[in-house]
């Protein structure tokens, strides 16, 4: 076990693996200056921090989801357009509406080919098959309300 000495650091919710990357979210619930730290104790290579600046979007992965090291999902607007141009510089982006980021359908989860998402977001279930995903929705309209969706209700037990 390892605990962050600098800074603060909510989890994996704000660190996120696109292959040998980790994007690190911060502003919100865990601090830039933590990252460091962590990306010694993993052996991350490549540590990308972007800062979050919409509060709806509170942690990383409540409005970016890696689904291959090479392809994500984004609501731009939780970011500064100066991090999108970061971020489009390390992996490709499938971007989604507002309307659909407020329903939290970035907070997925990925299992190869299959992503589970909430109910409710016709526009990007429309985009994944077209890339060889398969949707599995599910209605998580009253957990919607606390500010997260499907990956907020899982526990990943490892990294593949």
């Amino acid at each position: 076990m390892f605990e962050v000495t600098r800074g603060t650091f909510e989890g994996e919710d704000d660190a996120l693996f696109a292959g040998d990357k980790l994007f690190c979210g911060y502003g919100f619930r865990s601090e830039i200056a933590a990252y460091e730290e962590i990306g010694q104790e993993l052996g991350v290579k490549q540590l990308i921090p972007v800062r979050l600046r919409d509060d709806r979007f509170y942690h990383l992965d409540t409005c970016f989801c890696p689904l291959t090291p090479n392809l994500a999902l984004i609501h731009p607007g939780a970011f500064d357009a100066e991090d999108v141009n970061r971020i489009e510089q390390e992996i490709e982006l499938i971007r989604v509406s507002p309307e659909e980021a407020a329903r939290f359908i970035r907070n997925a989860v990925v299992l190869g080919s299959n992503i589970v998402l909430p109910a409710g977001c016709p526009q990007t279930y429309e985009m994944l098959p077209e890339r060889g995903y398969r949707t599995h929705l599910v209605v998580l309209d009253e957990f919607l309300k606390a500010g997260g969706a499907a990956k907020c209700l899982s526990l990943k037990l490892d990294n593949q």
